[in-house]
């Protein structure tokens, strides 16, 4: 079970605070930086900066 947690920012190192129904793959903004993080990990809590969406060149 996981629960709600803080966790630095990656970007910015701001404190984030989870959810306690957080997923792997799930998207936060960090409140200070506006940064969109990706949870890679739910125990413990570990966020990194989201990928950049790719251009769909219709292929």
């Amino acid at each position: 079970m996981t629960t709600a947690a803080t966790t630095a920012c990656p970007e910015c190192t701001t404190p984030v605070s989870t959810e306690s129904d957080l997923r792997l793959s799930e998207l936060v903004e960090c409140p200070d930086c506006r940064s969109e993080l990706e949870v890679v990990a739910t125990e413990p809590v570990v966020l990194a900066l989201a990928p950049e969406p790719e251009e769909d060149w219709g292929e």
